[in-house]
């Protein structure tokens, strides 16, 4: 009989939020200077060093940002798991009974819950402390690298979608056009990060397809406001 396999979609949390945070920013983020130089009335070689220097800024600073703050969950992770292998030396008896504590809390009967945790520490005790204390497992361990890469390369793709606008709209259409395209991208973006992360698809459209409209039109007026001073 083949074994039965189950493939939750919790897996994906390690890299699915900085990707879709990347790619997210890096259309805003892009798009946005694109419009505010675009409304100014500056001419398309301004639109595109805006954008490309906006696409090069931003990637190296979503990667940055996600190392160093995915590395402090990190370093948080290995402070506790040395914490707890240090106790587990010092005390095991004591750490056997929290184990056995944590299983009978979850419903499971004491005198069972006593076996079960002797048997979990005879087979990996730092693991079962990991996982049922501190809430420490593989799918949701802490990835700096990872999350760096994910977030620094979906930055680059998105940023790389309204820029591509810039190069080929019709200046006279570029700031409607520009504004149009950016937020079917982040509907779309939106859509694509629900279906893989197994959520329904309205809200994450709906609340980014807000937020990114809202980023374009601010940045859009003081463009406009600073041409027209000008």
């Amino acid at each position: 009989m083949r074994p039965h396999v189950e493939a939750h979609l919790v897996a994906r949390i390690g890299w699915l939020r900085a990707a879709v945070l990347g790619a997210n920013d890096g259309i805003v983020s892009t798009a946005s200077p694109i419009l505010g130089v675009a409304a100014s009335g500056a001419d398309r070689q301004a639109l595109l060093v805006a954008g490309v220097a906006g696409l090069v800024a931003g990637a190296m600073s979503m990667a940055a940002g996600e190392y160093v703050s995915v590395s402090s969950q990190s370093d948080t992770e290995a402070a506790d798991l040395a914490r707890e292998r240090a106790e587990l030396a010092a005390d095991p008896d004591h750490e056997l009974q929290e184990l056995a504590a944590i299983y009978a809390s979850r419903g499971v009967n004491a005198e069972i819950a006593a076996r079960v945790a002797s048997q979990m520490m005879a087979h990996d005790a730092i693991g079962a402390h990991a996982r049922d204390e501190l809430h420490i497992t593989e799918t949701t361990a802490a990835q700096p690298v990872l999350a760096a890469l994910a977030s620094a390369g979906t930055f680059t793709v998105g940023a790389a979608l309204p820029l591509a606008l810039a190069a080929v709209l019709p200046m006279g259409w570029m700031v409607a056009g520009e504004a149009a395209g950016s937020i079917l991208f982040l509907a779309l973006l939106g859509g694509v990060g629900a279906r893989a992360g197994g959520a329904a698809v309205f809200k994450p459209v709906a609340r980014v397809v807000f937020w990114g409209a809202a980023a374009m039109a601010l940045t859009a007026g003081i463009g406009r406001l600073v041409g027209a001073v000008v």
